[in-house]
C-alpha cells in the first residue's frame, strides 16, 4: 500500500507539471503559486532532484527588485481564474500578483539540499538560490516589520495562505467595499460554493488589491496604508524556520554574512513569538497590529507556530491542545476548533484539514520531542488519503474531500511523509 500511494502521488505531480513549474490542480488554480511550489518541490525531490530545483528556481526567477516573491506567477493566459493579471496590474514582464505568501522556500531548499543524492547539483543550485531567499527574508523584516518588533505582518488574507480563516473576521470587517469593481468569480465554477469563501469576503479581498494597486505596489508604503495588518503566528513561524534553516545552509556553503543575519532574524523572531501566546486558549494567537490586541480565535495558525523552534514547554502545550481537538475531530488537525461556534467542517480554512499544515506542525512537534502527537498527525494524513484521495482539503469529521481534486501539494506531502517517516500509517 505504501509504494502504491507513492506512485499515485507521483502521478498527480506529473499531471500538474507544466515543465518548469506545477499548477496546484487543473482548472481551479491554473498558475504557479508561491508556497505550493516550494512544498511541491519536496515531493519531486524524492524521485527527480533536478525537477525539484527547477520548481524553486522558476519561482525565484520572478522575484521583485525589492526582494519580494509574489504569491502568483501568471505564466500564461487563462481566463478561468479571478483575479487575473489585469486586476493586479503590477507591470511585471511576466505578470505576477502584488502580494506574497508564507516563506517556506528556505526550509524546502535546506531539506532538499541535506538529503540530495547529487551533491554537485545541490551545491550549485543552493548556492545560486541562497542570496535570493535571503533577500526575500530581508524584505519581510524591512517592509513588513517597520517598527522592528521581530514579527512581520500580513496585509491581505491571501498572503497567509489561510484565505478565509476566522482569525481575520473582525479585522476584515474594517476593510471597506466601496468602489469595488464588478467581478465574476471563477473558483465557484470549479468547486462547491459551500466550500469556498463568501462573496462578501471576496469584495474585501478585491478592495485591498485595488487599494494597493492605487499606491503603485510600493512596498515601502503598503504596510502603514493597509487597514488590514495582522501578525499571524503560523506565518511568522514559517519565516523564522526558513531563516534558521537558511543560516545552517549558508554556513555549510561558507556564506557567513548571510548565516549571521539569518540566525539573528530567527533568534529575535522566536523571542518575539511569546508575545502572541494566549494562555486561555493554550496556543498562540494572531495579533491585530492596527489595534495592538490579540485575536481570540482558536485556529490552526496558532498551532502552526510549532514549526519553528519555540520553547519546549510551548511545544508541549500545543501538543496537548491538539490532543483536546482530537476529542471532537476524527482527523487531525482541523483548521479551527470544532467546538467553536464559527467552525465549518467544509468551508476552506474555517474547519477542514490541510495536509501541508499537518506536515509542518508534525515536523515541528517531532523536532521538539513531541513524537507521539507528531506520529498521530502523520498517520491521520495517510488515513485521509486512503479514504478520500488527493483532495485539496478534508472534512475533519467525515474525511470528505473538498475543493480541487488531484492536488499537487497534497500528493507531495504524501510522498514526503511516506518516504521519510518510519510508520506514518
Amino acid at each position: 500500500m505504501r509504494q502504491d500511494l507513492i506512485e499515485q502521488a507521483r502521478g498527480v505531480l506529473r499531471r500538474n507539471d507544466r515543465g518548469a513549474y506545477t499548477v496546484p490542480t487543473h482548472g481551479l488554480y491554473p498558475f504557479q503559486w508561491n508556497w505550493d511550489s516550494a512544498l511541491s518541490a519536496l515531493g519531486f525531490s524524492h524521485f527527480d532532484e533536478a525537477r525539484a530545483w527547477t520548481e524553486i528556481e522558476t519561482l525565484f526567477a520572478h522575484q521583485w527588485a525589492d526582494g519580494m516573491v509574489p504569491h502568483i506567477i501568471f505564466h500564461q493566459q487563462d481566463d478561468g481564474y479571478f483575479p487575473g493579471p489585469d486586476v493586479w496590474d503590477t507591470g511585471r514582464p511576466v505578470p505576477t500578483s502584488g502580494i506574497t505568501q508564507p516563506a517556506v522556500a528556505g526550509f524546502a531548499i535546506r531539506r532538499i539540499f541535506d538529503r540530495a543524492g547529487n551533491r554537485t547539483l545541490a551545491e550549485r543550485k543552493a548556492r545560486a538560490l541562497l542570496p535570493r531567499v535571503h533577500a526575500w527574508h530581508q524584505w519581510f523584516y524591512r517592509d513588513r516589520d517597520p517598527q522592528g518588533t521581530g514579527l512581520v505582518a500580513i496585509l491581505h488574507p491571501w498572503e497567509s495562505g489561510r484565505d478565509n480563516s476566522v482569525d481575520w473576521d473582525d479585522a476584515f470587517d474594517r476593510v471597506p467595499t466601496d468602489g469595488v469593481m464588478p467581478f465574476r468569480r471563477r473558483d465557484t465554477a470549479h468547486a462547491n460554493p459551500a466550500h469556498r469563501p463568501t462573496d462578501e469576503q471576496y469584495k474585501r479581498y478585491i478592495w485591498l488589491v485595488q487599494h494597493f494597486r492605487s499606491l503603485g505596489w510600493d512596498n515601502a508604503k503598503l504596510h502603514d496604508a493597509s487597514p488590514f495588518r495582522i501578525v499571524d503566528p503560523g506565518f511568522n513561524a514559517i519565516l523564522i524556520r526558513s531563516c534558521s534553516d537558511l543560516a545552517g545552509l549558508a554556513e555549510k556553503l561558507g556564506e557567513m554574512e548571510i548565516a549571521e543575519q539569518s540566525r539573528a532574524f530567527a533568534t529575535r523572531g522566536i523571542a518575539a513569538m511569546d508575545t502572541l501566546w494566549n494562555g486561555k486558549l493554550g496556543q498562540y494567537a494572531c495579533q491585530d497590529r492596527a489595534l495592538g490586541a490579540l485575536i481570540d480565535s482558536p485556529s490552526i495558525g496558532g498551532l502552526l507556530a510549532a514549526f519553528c523552534a519555540i520553547p519546549e514547554h510551548r511545544a508541549q502545550a500545543i501538543a496537548e491542545r491538539i490532543g483536546k481537538l482530537a476529542q471532537s475531530a476524527r482527523f487531525l488537525v482541523p483548521s479551527h476548533d470544532p467546538e467553536a461556534p464559527e467552525f465549518d467542517s467544509l468551508r476552506y480554512w474555517r474547519g477542514p484539514v490541510w495536509l501541508i499544515v499537518n506536515y509542518m506542525i508534525a515536523d515541528g512537534l517531532k523536532n521538539a520531542g513531541q513524537r507521539a502527537m507528531s506520529e498521530r498527525i502523520f498517520s491521520d494524513c495517510i488515513r485521509l488519503i486512503e479514504e478520500s484521495g488527493f483532495a485539496e482539503y478534508y472534512d475533519p469529521i467525515t474525511a470528505e474531500g473538498c475543493g480541487g481534486g488531484d492536488f499537487t501539494w497534497t500528493a507531495a506531502m504524501v510522498i514526503e511523509i511516506l518516504s521519510t517517516q518510519k510508520a506514518p500509517a
